[in-house]
């Protein structure tokens, strides 16, 4: 044998023997010693009779409500038509640009879309199903997944972009679970909650969390429902799937997430049930939700607002605007009234009494209670059907801007001198009676009809259009103090 060769066999059996060593060590138990623990030969865990049947009827409890509610949870596979710009790049390339499907620069292309949804309502051999309008309010085709893996072909019954709902209905005679509703005024903080939906594509799936909040608001989704916060993990495909509770009942509908990364950070939101009870309704009388109208532009004013106005210390919605043939005009509410309750119930924001407003029927009385120069007032207003275009018409809007307090902030941005009294112009609307007058928003109005006003509170009382032709104001602007037309009612 070669001396290379002898040298690399007595090396082999060498690393033989220490692997052969090693191993055993390792596999041999020693007084004192460590050794390595297998799961499959680990001490048995023992849990107490007790705490075992706690944790196995709470199992039980979360299987039956998995199986009592997830037939009634569908997936929404949609189509829609959307548009994208078309770029131009020079005559010799404009050959790309003139498809038949071509508008302006624009081509339309069909995209596919995926969400959740619930059965609320089954009429003869129709069943409803309702979901988020972001899901299925621009559909061209929907498919609807059941939990048994059945598919039916949608319709489109109705959509509302206000609460971001919208109703699919499918038609078959074979039976299909519906769900049951439940009161979501009765949700509290820290009540157990199931999430359900299809998220990311993964069918059928439930995650159960608690309530962490109810009454949040919809502002930074452009929603006037308030929301029902929860921990339940919510990602991008369980919009429009239902939010339950320990009762097997629908409480809400998940609508969005609150993330930095696009997925579930335990900030998941539902719209409450009881917000949409009524336009289920809606849609399958008339396929659009109907609400009612008093015909006021509201805000929300701080504390330093609330100060100056009088009203300092009072939850409500400030009326800054109303429209001159509304029904809130027609009943003598003014620009400037403060709105405390609405057939006795306390008002704590704008966006609650638009949703109560909104919730009234058309052609049915509301008591509004309001503030007015620092005086209560009650007042009945026949609430009218809210029109689109009514509302977007701000050539009624009187008068037509958020006159805001004088601070010294304001002060030293338009360089005023402290003689300078009345009130600023913010938030002009185009259009409005006030642009009409060429009011532009930065300008000081130091009188009404040659009164002059020294803050929020005289303003308003000045602006009374009752008994009055016409109005007009002193503006002050640039160090000028100037007198505007005559705005006739």
């Amino acid at each position: 044998m070669k001396t290379w060769t002898k040298r690399f066999f007595y090396s082999l059996l060498f690393l033989i023997g220490i692997l052969l060593f090693v191993s055993y060590s390792c596999s041999t138990s020693k007084t004192g010693s460590s050794k390595t623990a297998f799961a499959d030969t680990s001490p048995e865990v023992i849990i107490g009779k007790d705490n075992l049947a706690v944790l196995e009827a709470m199992q039980g409890a979360f299987r039956s409500i998995a199986s009592q509610v997830l037939p009634s949870v569908v997936e929404l596979d949609v189509v829609e038509t959307r548009q994208r710009q078309q770029f131009s790049f020079g005559d010799s390339f404009d050959f790309f640009n003139r498809g038949e499907d071509s508008k302006n620069g624009t081509q339309e292309y069909e995209a596919s879309g995926m969400g959740s949804g619930v059965v609320v309502r089954k009429i003869g051999n129709i069943y409803y199903v309702l979901t988020n309008n972001h899901v299925a309010g621009s559909a061209k085709q929907i498919s609807i997944k059941l939990n048994d893996g059945r598919i039916f072909t949608g319709t489109l019954v109705g959509k509302d972009e206000r609460k971001d709902i919208a109703l699919v209905s499918f038609e078959t005679k074979e039976d299909v679970r519906v769900a049951q509703l439940g009161d979501s005024d009765l949700v509290q903080q820290g009540d157990i909650c199931f999430a359900m939906g299809t998220p990311l594509g993964y069918f059928s799936s439930i995650t159960q969390g608690i309530v962490s909040a109810t009454g949040r608001a919809g502002t930074y989704v452009n929603n006037i429902s308030d929301f029902i916060q929860t921990d339940a993990a919510i990602n991008q495909g369980n919009s429009g799937g239902p939010l339950v509770n320990i009762y097997g009942e629908v409480i809400g509908i998940n609508t969005w997430i609150a993330s930095q990364s696009g997925g579930s950070q335990g900030l998941g939101f539902a719209i409450p049930i009881n917000n949409i009870k009524r336009a289920i309704d809606d849609f399958i009388a008339t396929g659009e939700v109907t609400y009612g109208w008093m015909g006021v532009s509201l805000v929300e004013i701080n504390d330093e607002y609330k100060e100056d106005l009088g009203v300092k210390g009072q939850n409500g919605a400030f009326l800054s605007s109303i429209f001159l043939t509304s029904p809130a005009a027609k009943a003598g509410m003014q620009a400037g009234d403060y709105v405390i309750s609405l057939n006795g119930k306390a008002v704590k924001s704008v966006d609650q009494l638009v949703r109560d407003v909104g919730d009234i029927p058309v052609g049915k009385e509301a008591e509004f209670r309001f503030i007015r120069g620092k005086k209560e007032m009650t007042l009945k207003v026949k609430i009218e059907k809210r029109d689109e275009k009514m509302v977007s018409d701000s050539s009624k809007l009187w008068p037509g801007f958020i006159a805001s307090p004088i601070t010294d902030e304001i002060r030293t941005r338009l360089s005023l001198d402290k003689k300078v009294a009345g009130v600023v112009i913010s938030n002009l609307e185009a259009k409005s009676p006030a642009a009409a007058m060429r009011l532009q928003a930065g300008d000081i109005i130091t009188a009404v009809n040659d009164k002059a006003v020294k803050n929020l509170a005289e303003f308003y009382a000045a602006l009374d259009t009752v008994g009055q032709k016409e109005i007009w104001f002193d503006v002050y602007s640039d160090g000028h103090t100037l007198t505007t037309t005559r705005y006739k009612f």
